[in-house]
C-alpha cells in the first residue's frame, strides 16, 4: 500500500527541489544527493525524506539567520554519477550539499566535494573513503562509520551476547562482506574487532553482489565452523545469504548483520521465522528512540519530526529517515547559523568548531567533528549506533547500549 504513495512523494519533493519561486530569491540554498531510484533507492528516498523535514523544520522556525533554506535535490543513485551532480549545484551556485546515503556513491563524491571547493555532508553512508578526499575540510560525516558499526557488533557478542548465551571462552568467528566501500568498511572493521580483542577469526569472505552464489558461500564458511557469523549486505544478497545458511544447515550460536540488510523490515518480511534471533548493528530510528537518552532539544525536534513524518509518509521514521532527519538538523539547526555565510571554507570553520553534547540531536548524537589530519578526521566523535534484534517475525527491538535500550538482551536461539 506504502509503495505507490512514495513514488508519489518523491516525485513531489523533486519538484519542490528543482523549482524556485518568487518569493524564494533571498533562499539560502543547498544541495542534496540521494539514491532515490535504482537498488539503494528504497534507503535513500527515506534519508532524503528525512533532509527534507530538518530543511522543513529551520524554514518554520525563521531559516538560518532570517533566510529560508531552499533545498536542491539531485537524484544519484550510482557512485559515476556523482561528479556530474557536484558539476550541476556547483555551476548553480551551491557550496554545501547533503548526502549520500550509499558508500559506493559518498566516496567519489567525496572526491568530487574536494575538486570542485564544496562541502558534503554526510548524513548517512559509512564507508572508507580514497585519500584524496580530505575530510575535515570539504567532507564531514554525521552517522557513524562503517569500521565502528563492525567493532561495535563483534565488541557486543562478546561483551554482552556471550554471557546471556551462558558462553565463557573465546568465540569463532567468521565475516561475509559484500567487496565494495560500504561492505570492506564495515567487515574489516568486524574482523579487525575479533583478532585485536582475542576472539578467533576463522576466515573472512568477501563476495561480489553481481557473482553471488549463496549456496557455495556458506558451504565455504561452514567449513570454517564458525560459532558466530557477521554479515555486512545489502537487502537482497543479505536475504539470499540468510536463506542459503537454513537450507544449507549452517548451525550458529549467533549471527549479526549491518544497516543495509539485517535491520531493514523487508529483510524479515521475506525472511519470516529465519530472521528470529538475528542482530543487526546500525543507527537509531524514530519510533523507538528513547526520550530519556535525549536533551530537550532533541526531545522537542524528535517529537516534531514524528508527527511530522506520519503526517507527510503515513508511516513512522526509520533508521535511514532519522539519520537524515537528525544529521541535516545538525547542519540547518546548529552549523549553517553558526558559520554566518555559505561559503564551504566558513561552513567547514563552524563544523569544526562547534560542539553539541550528545542527546542533543533527535538520534541521540551530539557534535564533535575532528579536523584535518587524524586518524578519524571528518568523523563525528559524538555520532550513536545500536543494537537491535528481531524478536519475531514482524518485531525489531532495541537491546543496546542500555540508554537506548527498549526491551532487555535475551538469547534466541536462531534456526
Amino acid at each position: 500500500m506504502l509503495k505507490p504513495l512514495r513514488v508519489i512523494v518523491v516525485v513531489a519533493l523533486l519538484l519542490a527541489a528543482g523549482c524556485t519561486t518568487a518569493d524564494e530569491g533571498d533562499a539560502v540554498t543547498i544541495g542534496a544527493i540521494y539514491p532515490i531510484s535504482g537498488l539503494q533507492g528504497p534507503g535513500g528516498i527515506d534519508e532524503a525524506n528525512g533532509a527534507r523535514l530538518a530543511v522543513e523544520l529551520a524554514n518554520e522556525r525563521g531559516g538560518v539567520n532570517g533566510q529560508k533554506v531552499r533545498l536542491r535535490l539531485l537524484d544519484v543513485d550510482r557512485g559515476d554519477a556523482a561528479a556530474a551532480a557536484f558539476d550541476k549545484l556547483h555551476k548553480e551556485g551551491v557550496d554545501v550539499v547533503l548526502g549520500s546515503y550509499g558508500s559506493t556513491i559518498s566516496a567519489p563524491a567525496a572526491v568530487a566535494a574536494q575538486r570542485s571547493g564544496m562541502v558534503l555532508w554526510e548524513t548517512g553512508a559509512v564507508g572508507n573513503l580514497p585519500p584524496d578526499a580530505t575530510p575535515g575540510e570539504s567532507f564531514f560525516r554525521m552517522a557513524p562509520m562503517g569500521s565502528t558499526l563492525g567493532r561495535a557488533a563483534v565488541a557486543f557478542v562478546r561483551d554482552q551476547l556471550s554471557s546471556a548465551m551462558g558462553v565463557t571462552g573465546a568465540l569463532r568467528y567468521a565475516v561475509a562482506y559484500v567487496d565494495d566501500a560500504y561492505g570492506r568498511a564495515v567487515g574489516v572493521g568486524a574482523a579487525e574487532e575479533a583478532q585485536a580483542t582475542g576472539q578467533q577469526l576463522v576466515g573472512t569472505f568477501p563476495y561480489s553482489v553481481r557473482d553471488l552464489d549463496a549456496p557455495g558461500l556458506v558451504r565455504q564458511i561452514a567449513a570454517t565452523q564458525p560459532d558466530v557469523l557477521f554479515v555486512s549486505a545489502y537487502l537482497d544478497d543479505g536475504i539470499a545469504l540468510r536463506k542459503a545458511q537454513v537450507s544449507e544447515g549452517l548451525r550458529l550460536k549467533a549471527s549479526i548483520g549491518t544497516s543495509s540488510s539485517y535491520c531493514m523490515p523487508s529483510f524479515a518480511a521475506a525472511l519470516g521465522p529465519a530472521a528470529v534471533g538475528l542482530f543487526a548493528s546500525d543507527k537509531p530510528d524514530g519510533r523507538d528512540v528513547r526520550l530519556d537518552a535525549l536533551l530537550p532539544e532533541g526531545r522537542d525536534v524528535l517529537a516534531w519530526g514524528r508527527s511530522r513524518y506520519r503526517e507527510h509518509y503515513q508511516t513512522d521514521m526509520t533508521p535511514a529517515a532519522l539519520s537524515g532527519f537528525a544529521n541535516a538538523w545538525a547542519l540547518v539547526g546548529h552549523v549553517l547559523p553558526a558559520a554566518g555565510r555559505m561559503s564551504a571554507p566558513e561552513v567547514a570553520q563552524a563544523a569544526r568548531t562547534l560542539k553539541l553534547d550528545s542527546g542533543t540531536l533527535p538520534n541521540g548524537a551530539g557534535l564533535d567533528l575532528a579536523g584535518p589530519g587524524v586518524d578519524d578526521a571528518g568523523e563525528n566523535r559524538r555520532a550513536v549506533s545500536v543494537i537491535w534484534q528481531w524478536v519475531d517475525a514482524a518485531t525489531q527491538v532495541v537491546v543496546w547500549p542500555p540508554a537506548f535500550a527498549t526491551r532487555p538482551l535475551q538469547s534466541i536461539p536462531i534456526q
